[in-house]
């Protein structure tokens, strides 16, 4: 049998997210999963401090970065998928139904031409059960909506990768007000993911520490049975309770940024002809 995947998690505190390095111990190749480009919208300038701290630890460790992976479309950060891809020629992941999400937001930010909503900026578009591998470590891509209509959940050995379809167990589960999210949908999703093993090690995408606990990221599939909004909990009941939730929550702080870059595997708007690349801020629709 293979051995188990190394983890290491990379927080980054300005958006309390969470980027992994999954290592087979064995054959030296790894994947990297929902990394971080920094991003400062007082000044609208981006940086690649938190991609290159992940590529140091490559270095440092002798891996071979084979796979990208998104769990998602974020809307909380923008991904450092396309430095990554330039830097390792590594392939770029995400699941299948990011075609959806890419033609909602096309329309919304009156993108025309500049970007096909048919997942052609990303090399690979995952279907629900497709298998990979990373190294000797088998890879099973598991479609699990609701949050977005694309988010997939990456079970790598004994190592789940959650995105953000469930936070620590005391934190709870994702939101579903974003387009094409669905709580009826996200309660499905969780459920498939708890009838994995007990054992089964699982890394949430965020963690925003509740009541001043130290921050973490690695939990277990028993122990998210008793997750604050899932344990013992009825659909009826998860989807009232998540309905109520999500009309009081705020936007994330950079949704409109993040997603523009997010749609496009990580790479920003091409320059226009004075060279210079540009985000769209649509006025008075949210």
């Amino acid at each position: 049998m293979p051995s188990p995947p190394d983890v290491i998690g990379f927080f980054d505190t300005a958006t309390s997210s969470v980027s992994y390095l999954v290592a087979d111990p064995e054959t030296r190749c790894c994947a990297i999963i929902d990394a971080v480009l920094d991003y400062d919208p007082n000044g609208g300038r981006t940086g690649t401090r938190s991609a290159e701290m992940i590529l140091a630890a490559v270095g440092a460790r002798g891996l071979k970065v084979t796979w990208i992976l998104e769990t998602h479309v974020h809307a909380d950060h923008l991904s450092a998928a396309a430095v990554l891809r330039r830097t390792t020629g590594a392939r770029v992941a995400i699941g299948a139904e990011v075609t959806r999400v890419q033609s909602y937001f096309s329309t919304l930010f009156h993108l025309g031409g500049a970007i096909a909503p048919n997942g052609a900026d990303f090399d690979h578009l995952f279907r629900d059960g497709e298998t990979f591998q990373i190294g000797n470590i088998a890879v099973t891509a598991m479609h699990t909506p609701g949050h977005t209509p694309a988010c997939m959940s990456y079970l790598i050995g004994d190592a789940l990768f959650v995105g953000d379809t469930l936070f620590m167990p005391d934190y709870g589960t994702a939101r579903c007000d974003f387009p094409g999210g669905n709580a009826a949908e996200l309660y499905t999703s969780i459920q498939k993911l708890l009838s994995l093993p007990d054992e089964t090690r699982v890394f949430v995408c965020h963690d925003y520490a509740p009541n001043g606990r130290p921050v973490q990221w690695e939990t277990t599939v028993k122990a998210q049975r008793e997750n604050v909004h899932i344990g013992g909990v009825s659909q009826a009941d998860y989807v009232a309770m998540r309905t109520a939730r999500d009309k009081i929550l705020p936007l994330p702080a950079l949704i409109l940024p993040a997603v523009q870059v997010n749609i496009r595997a990580g790479n920003t708007p091409a320059p226009e002809s004075n060279g210079v690349s540009y985000l769209k801020i649509p006025l008075d629709r949210f």
